[in-house]
């Protein structure tokens, strides 16, 4: 059931403390009860720049986010608020608000780098909001793009967090859209005399210089840093709504007291992130919902709290432990459920009951295979599997005491009149034993007619058999009407009998071992069946980001090309090589034991 969202307004998300980063668990329980696919859409930017106005213009609401100089100290560091998506059904959307960043007040820089990356970590689409046009000042104040690398690990090895070494295509598969959206904007849209799109504008502003000098190389750093890790870019700008004095009262004035163009534009901004805005998606193709949004969470800020870098990849490994744990746990109790309404113990036969087993293994072994991700080593499908299997062999177990406590049962009722009989002398008589031995087939034809007895009947009845041998054999010997002859005829009968009854259990068992030992293989041959077909399925996605990673690399690379920076362009040309290697299938062979 899709869980209803209420929030009235946000709530704090990530503290800051005297500097110190802090969950709500407040916020992480409303992110846990979200069962849908979340949209997070996080927004950065300089200390009172109109960051707030924006995200309540997504929440659909005039107040919510605190505005400008009503930010006070309580309203550090991450708020979120949580809403239906107006144009995505079945889906929330996430509002993350950050606090204003350069506060002199504050007087940590780190602190602000940590906002940064967090909001790039969390988002699906990340806002970057700044003042004016973009200049170089407003390049040096989006520094914190810089630090991404020294900030953020992708990978788990310790070598991978050196810019240097680092591959940018590791990062475009994990981080957001980027859309830089500018605030009094005061500029004609033109160049070189011709009008230009804001995207346009943006492109322009992003080109590199020559480098000749460390000017020139301090001012490519954050333009190359942008284009390499945020390839797919989009750029808003924003006159300004109301003459400044009327600033601050801004959340209090209605549509028709501010700027039309201004009004048009915050329309064209909200139109577009609800339009484009993707759900949050890990390595995999993995959707992210509210409690695995409260997992990366938990996660980033653990690490930064403990003096580590926050890893993309240990963030996904560590919700793939939570994840593939209850995946276990929900396969088993479907198991569990479909066993309960479909056996009736005791079955006629171990087979019957194998086969109930393996429908429901089979059906297991999907839920898990559909819940569950990144399962390194298969080790929690080799836990399914043992689970599984103590299972069938509980059930067995199971089978085998409930038709043996059928089976005494029906000996009792059906044979305890013929033993009244012994006790009583009636067939301590001559011709007493034929009598007997017939009365005797009787009971035996109708202990066999009754149904369900289940696996045991056989051995029930000649364990039952031989625990009455001496009472027959008491009634052979006082029958005066046989001879001496006779009698030793009927005892090796009776033998004979016996032994004939051991073989046929004898052979009973070894095939009842036989079925447990295929029931045995198609198991482990169903798990190597869902398997292979879950890996293809995640190669095949796994394929489908690195090609779209590696078709905006070579289109940069091409930029580049234009551009006449050459040196860049070989060392995107080593990225493409590396990705274009990395998609090579690999000689994997799929096995869980």
């Amino acid at each position: 059931m899709e869980s209803e969202i209420h929030m009235t307004g946000p709530v704090c998300l990530i503290e800051n403390t005297n500097g110190r980063l802090m969950t709500n668990p407040e916020a992480l329980k409303i992110l846990s009860a979200i069962t849908q696919p979340v949209v997070v859409v996080a927004i950065v930017g300089l200390y009172r720049t109109g960051k707030s106005y924006l995200m309540n213009k997504l929440a659909g609401k005039k107040k919510g986010f605190s505005l400008g100089s009503t930010v006070q100290s309580h309203t550090k560091g991450i708020w979120m608020w949580c809403v239906s998506h107006p144009k995505k059904p079945d889906h929330i959307l996430v509002l993350l608000d950050t606090e204003g960043l350069g506060d002199v007040e504050k007087g940590d820089n780190q602190n602000d780098s940590w906002i940064f990356a967090l909001a790039v970590l969390l988002s699906s689409t990340f806002v970057y909001n700044s003042m004016g046009t973009i200049n170089q000042q407003a390049m040096d104040q989006l520094h914190y793009v810089t630090e991404l690398t020294n900030r953020i690990r992708s990978k788990s090895s310790p070598d991978e967090n050196d810019y240097e070494g680092e591959d940018s295509a590791d990062f475009v598969s994990f981080f957001p859209d980027f859309v830089w959206t500018l605030r009094d904007f005061s500029l004609d849209l033109e160049a070189n005399g011709q009008p230009i799109t804001a995207d346009e504008y943006l492109e322009y502003s992003l080109k590199l210089k020559q480098v000749t000098s460390q000017k020139d190389k301090n001012f490519n750093l954050p333009r190359l840093c942008i284009r390499k890790f945020f390839p797919k870019k989009k750029c808003f700008v924003f006159d300004r709504p109301v003459h400044r004095k009327k600033l601050t009262q801004l959340e209090k004035l209605h549509d028709e007291d501010l700027d039309p163009d201004f009004v048009q534009q915050v329309a064209d901004f909200c139109s577009y992130i609800f339009t484009n805005s993707k759900t949050k998606t890990l390595s995999g193709g993995i959707k992210v919902n509210g409690p695995r949004l409260e997992s990366l969470v938990l996660t980033y800020v653990s690490a930064i709290s403990s003096g580590d870098l926050p890893c993309m990849e240990n963030a996904v490994l560590a919700l793939a432990q939570i994840e593939n744990s209850a995946a276990v746990q929900k396969a088993i109790a479907h198991y569990d459920q479909q066993m309960g309404q479909k056996v009736q113990l005791p079955t006629e036969t171990l087979q019957e009951l194998l086969d109930l087993h393996r429908a429901s293994e089979r059906e297991a072994i999907e839920v898990f295979i559909r819940s569950s991700f990144k399962d390194v080593d298969h080790l929690f499908q080799k836990e399914l599997a043992a689970q599984l299997d103590k299972k069938r062999d509980d059930f067995c177990e199971q089978n085998r005491k409930a038709s043996s406590d059928r089976c005494s049962a029906l000996l009792q009722d059906i044979f305890s009149p013929l033993e009244e009989e012994v006790k009583a002398g009636i067939y301590s008589k001559p011709g007493g034993y034929r009598l007997f031995i017939q009365k005797l087939q009787d009971l035996k034809t109708k202990y066999h007619e009754e149904p369900r007895k289940g696996i045991q009947a056989e051995e029930m009845l000649q364990m039952y058999l031989k625990s009455k041998e001496s009472m027959t054999d008491a009634i052979l010997q006082t029958d005066q009407t046989l001879t001496a002859k006779e009698k030793e005829i009927e005892v090796e009968r009776v033998k004979a009998e016996s032994a004939q009854a051991s073989a046929k259990m004898l052979e009973e068992m070894q095939r009842k071992n036989e079925q447990m030992m295929e029931q045995k293989e198609r198991s482990y041959q169903e798990h190597v069946k869902q398997l292979t077909e879950k890996m293809e399925r995640d190669r095949a996605q796994l394929l489908q980001e690195q090609e779209r990673t590696l078709a905006l690399k070579l289109q940069e690379q091409e930029r580049l090309l234009k551009e006449g920076f050459e040196n860049e362009s070989r060392r995107m040309q080593n990225e493409i090589r590396n990705l274009q290697n990395a998609m090579r299938p690999p000689r994997r062979r799929c096995t869980i034991s």
